[in-house]
């Protein structure tokens, strides 16, 4: 095997799952071996799956909700106010179940073996007529998910162009929009050493150029929102690495991407996606806290929320409860990636999140900060490699959506309930008193806290009752 026939074949086994590999020149066996030239698609993509409807928790039926209840009034708020779910493309529609150890299992009906632009058009079709099965009303995407990549960036914004032109028609008459929009910034061996971070100023440059597209193209949409997920912002080593030279260059890549949002009309919201490692050793948004900080020094606090993915809060050490109270408190909670890891795995994969537990404490979150509008869920999730049955696709997210229900449903029993929120507060009833009420307004210097000790004596500690906080949660699963 040539040396360049071998890194294209390594190349598309690690970007498996985005299927953006080079064009493969045969097309599969069950189209009898002919490669369509257009984006014309006769007949529904997904035929033998009926529109997704609520039938209640009886159900036996799988492509039915359980629990969600879309138009069903909670808080005041419709549940599909709560929560605007989002179907990611990339997982959805470019997934394949390849990775590093092999290659893909999934070879869905309408795909052509190419990665050409009638492709790419055929896909949106599909992602549309997924949406509207679904009753889902938001979509997210990476541009070069979407659309091939060119050989110049004109022909990658030409490509994207025309898939994007697509999109807007099949949008006509309903209320489907991008969630938000993002642009690839770490497939391409260009960005091998990041974008905004690189070494090299001409991939900065060219990450500016695709970022300044990908934010057009999602305002064009109506999306309401524009992510950076920085994949490819770290290091491996800082031996070689210039730590301060790349985050003052990062600082700017972000200042640049706000003036332009403001000078193109684009409302929406920047968002960061803290992520700690992989593919790098160290990413610079490590966790929401790290994120938060770097935006606070910079002066951007006020420019950006973050978008908090579970599976990366697990990955830095943290629940994803903790990540979305640190951005709640911090006033950055902006949008939620809804999926989750494998606690006997060390990486990022990016399943379905299915624990009710989880989901709640999650939807006790967003109840406290009132919603995440003009957030939502994002199911940055995709099946298992052995899962392989178009039907699969619609599972997985009903079984995703029918989990954060359940969750806002048992959210709001133990909220309105009141126990727990009884027992925090005797837990800090000291607080209360007089001294307590000094302290918080920074009226107690150290002199006189020392004579309020003297007077108090050894001080009582109470119990914080953990075991009866997890049975007043526990009892409403």
């Amino acid at each position: 095997m040539k040396k360049v026939e071998f890194f294209i074949l390594l190349l598309c086994l690690i970007a498996a799952s985005f299927l953006v590999c080079a064009d493969p020149p045969t097309c599969p066996a069950d189209l009898d071996g002919k490669c369509s030239d257009s984006d014309d698609w006769q007949g529904d993509f997904f035929p033998e799956i009926p529109n997704i409807k609520y039938e209640g928790p009886s159900t036996k039926n799988p492509l039915a909700y359980r629990w969600y209840n879309a138009e069903e009034e909670i808080l005041g708020k419709k549940m599909k106010d709560w929560f605007r779910f989002s179907v990611a493309f990339w997982h959805t529609f470019r997934g394949t179940g390849g990775d590093p150890f092999g290659a893909a299992t999934k070879y869905w009906p309408w795909e052509d073996g190419t990665n050409s632009v009638p492709m790419a058009k055929r896909r949106m079709r599909a992602n549309f007529e997924f949406l509207k099965k679904l009753g889902v009303d938001w979509w997210c995407f990476h541009d070069r998910d979407i659309a091939p990549d060119g050989s110049t960036l004109e022909e990658s914004n030409k490509n994207l162009d025309e898939v994007i032109e697509l999109a807007k028609e099949l949008q006509k008459g309903s209320k489907i929009r991008p969630l938000w929009g993002t642009a690839q910034l770490f497939l391409h061996p260009r960005y091998m050493h990041g974008g905004a971070t690189s070494s090299e100023v001409g991939v900065y440059a060219y990450a500016a150029a695709q970022v300044k597209k990908a934010m057009e193209v999602t305002h064009y949409l109506g999306g309401e929102n524009y992510v950076f997920w920085g994949g490819r912002e770290g290091y491996q080593t800082l031996l070689n690495t210039d730590m301060g030279k790349e985050l003052d260059h990062l600082a700017r890549f972000f200042e640049a991407a706000v003036a332009y949002k403001k000078k193109i009309g684009f409302k929406g919201t920047l968002l960061i996606e803290p992520k700690p490692q992989e593919p790098t050793k160290h990413q610079y948004d490590w966790d929401a806290a790290t994120a938060a900080n770097f935006l606070r020094k910079y002066g951007l606090i006020n420019e950006f929320k973050l978008n908090i993915e579970c599976n990366h809060a697990t990955l830095s050490g943290h629940t994803c409860h903790h990540e979305l109270e640190t951005a709640r408190l911090n006033g950055l909670l902006g949008n939620i990636d809804a999926n989750t890891g494998d606690a006997q795995t060390g990486w990022d994969t990016d399943q379905f999140l299915t624990d009710v537990g989880e989901a709640t404490m999650v939807m006790m979150s967003v109840i406290r900060n009132g919603g995440i509008a003009p957030g939502g869920f994002n199911f940055d999730a995709k099946l298992r490699r052995e899962s392989t049955d178009v039907e699969d696709l619609f599972i997985a997210h009903i079984s995703g959506m029918d989990t954060m229900a359940r969750g806002l449903r048992n959210a709001v029993k133990i909220l309105e309930e009141g126990s727990l929120n009884e027992l925090v507060r005797k837990r800090y009833a000291s607080w209360d008193s007089e001294l307590g009420k000094q302290i918080e307004e920074g009226k107690a210097d150290f002199e006189y806290l020392e004579k309020k000790a003297k007077e108090f004596g050894e001080p009582k500690v109470s119990s914080a009752k953990q075991e009866l906080a997890e049975m007043i949660f526990q009892s409403a699963m």
